[in-house]
């Protein structure tokens, strides 16, 4: 197999994470998401949400390349806002209202919030996600949203420290159900 690595996603590169989101989708989720949903992507309105998020600094955004061709990437944020969250649904990166964890005798930590991590299916086992998901969110505190009935991202989402925190909601784009995991600092 070709060598991969990690690199910030640049404008240039913008459509190519459209498609490899939307490639990802098509291969992880066949047997969980109706195919209506599956068929509906654009490519340009994904592209044009995605440069938002780029453009505007609010996101880390690594991409996984393999020589010249995006393989993966990641989306994560600190602190989401409601605003955040609310655009984040409408694009499918779906987020949760939080704010600052804080210790005693300690200044509040960020808590992060992945909102996407896909591989295309040919690179799934290769340490591919494992070194996205520490770009996008390295050693902090950290939620994300998982569907419910996907246990091969449980699997993963526990091995990098992740456990189900038992919030549930349905995800607006999907209607699927969701369940909240959250990763303390450790």
């Amino acid at each position: 197999m070709i060598d991969w690595r990690i690199a910030p996603l640049t404008a240039n590169r913008v459509t190519e994470l459209a498609a490899c989101h939307i490639a990802s989708w098509r291969e992880a989720y066949d047997d969980l998401v109706p195919a209506h949903i599956l068929d509906g992507f654009d490519l340009e309105r994904s592209a044009i949400n995605w440069e938002r998020r780029r453009a505007a600094g609010t996101h880390r955004l690594p991409i996984a390349l393999a020589g010249d061709c995006l393989i993966g990437f990641a989306a994560a944020t600190d602190a989401p806002t409601a605003d955040r969250r609310d655009e984040a649904s409408a694009d499918r990166a779906a987020s949760i209202p939080s704010g600052r964890q804080s210790s005693a005798g300690r200044s509040p930590s960020p808590v992060s919030e992945l909102e996407a991590l896909y591989v295309r299916r040919a690179w799934h086992g290769t340490g591919v996600a494992d070194a996205l998901i520490e770009a996008a969110a390295p050693g902090s505190p950290c939620t994300l949203w998982v569907f419910a009935d996907y246990p091969r991202a449980h699997a993963f989402y526990r091995r990098h420290g992740f456990a189900d925190t038992g919030n549930r909601r349905t995800d607006p784009f999907t209607l699927l159900p969701e369940q909240l995991w959250r990763r303390e600092p450790g």
